[in-house]
């Protein structure tokens, strides 16, 4: 019998090794790329907490930049990224255009924040005119009048008001400013609706957290944040007078008032805006949030991962949802959307890549 040489025994055992070590890996999925992902800040706090519970579950991981809905939209039609977020919906033709199919996700809600001494949250009341005209510059103090009205009892101070708005292309912004565009005339002629405006007045802050940090530091400021932000920074958040002439505060159940409207099997591709919505309990600023992939990837394979992780959110993510009050999709919308997957998302010869 022949004796090994330690070189020899030193290879053998690092190849054994490096080979269980690999086979574990895969077993586990450790050497599964991340899904890359780029976009709006309003749903990052749940797309943060899926990601955890999923890379948890399965050891693939979610590389998701927060960098707003306007960078998701740039980052996608360039194929930067496997897939764009947004809170504005595109429209049908520049889906067509871009080769883009897009979907809901989760639901939420915009709040009005406010740093006010001696004010707590729930409040302060505001209707839409009174806000509209407050980021429009026409109401610039606290003690106005239109305020007093709203708030009899209330101890307003003499304060300017400091308006803070988004500096960078949002949908966040988008639904915001459709809101105002529909309950002002004024707003929707002179400033309008979109992911990026000319505001009249205020400082700009980047995204959803730059708007919270923003109008926590700074006194007799007003925002508009998603309203996660508001519970995770412990904010002043406004209640709001709704369509139907009620004071409603942001909650669960006055989002999910708002969001039972939502027919989404006649929008097509699914771009549906749910601000101001009828009914006695709706939150008036309640929005979706989108996902866009392109029909054709680049990368089957990536797409595919990015998508198994979607149907899991849908599945498994809706009380996580809820504790961020997020409102998850109806089942009846994720049967459409999965639907949708199969039927327009395909590789290079054509085949289904959702099946």
């Amino acid at each position: 019998m022949t004796q090994e040489n330690p070189v020899s025994i030193f290879r053998n055992t690092l190849v054994r090794a490096v080979s269980a070590a690999t086979l574990a890996a895969c077993a586990t999925g450790a050497f599964a790329a991340d899904i890359s992902g780029a976009g709006a800040t309003f749903p990052y706090p749940i797309y943060s907490k899926w990601a955890d519970a999923y890379k948890k579950e399965t050891g693939i991981g979610l590389n998701y930049q927060s960098i707003g809905s306007g960078g998701g939209i740039k980052q996608i039609k360039e194929k930067t990224v496997t897939f764009g977020a947004s809170d504005k919906p595109l429209p049908p033709k520049e889906l067509v255009e871009n080769g883009l199919t897009q979907f809901p996700m989760v639901m939420g809600a915009i709040v009005p924040v406010v740093n006010l001494d001696g004010i707590g949250p729930d409040q302060l009341v505001l209707d839409g005119p009174t806000l509209a005209d407050i980021f429009y510059g026409k109401i610039s103090k606290w003690n106005d009048e239109r305020i007093a009205k709203l708030n009899p009892g209330v101890n307003l101070p003499k304060a300017p008001i400091a308006v803070v708005h988004r500096s960078d292309g949002s949908g966040t912004t988008y639904n915001f400013t459709y809101y105002l565009g529909l309950v002002s005339n004024n707003w929707r002629v002179n400033v309008g609706v979109e992911a990026s405006v000319q505001w009249p007045v205020g400082i700009g802050a980047k995204g959803n957290e730059g708007v919270a940090n923003m109008v926590t530091q700074t006194k007799g400021a007003i925002g508009y944040v998603e309203y996660a932000y508001a519970k995770q920074n412990k904010m002043t958040y406004t209640r709001m007078v709704n369509k139907d002439g009620k004071i409603v505060s942001p909650s669960m159940a006055t989002f999910q008032a708002a969001a039972a409207n939502a027919d989404w099997s006649k929008a097509p591709g699914y771009a549906l805006v749910l601000a101001d919505q009828p009914g006695a309990e709706s939150w008036p600023m309640t929005a979706a949030t989108f996902i866009l992939v392109h029909k054709q990837p680049k990368n089957p394979a990536d797409l595919l991962a990015a998508l198994k992780f979607f149907a899991w959110a849908y599945e498994k993510g809706g009380p996580m949802a809820e504790e961020l009050v997020y409102i998850p999709m109806p089942q009846s919308v994720v049967a459409m959307v999965e639907k949708t997957w199969a039927n327009e998302i395909k590789d290079a010869s054509g085949n289904p890549i959702w099946k």
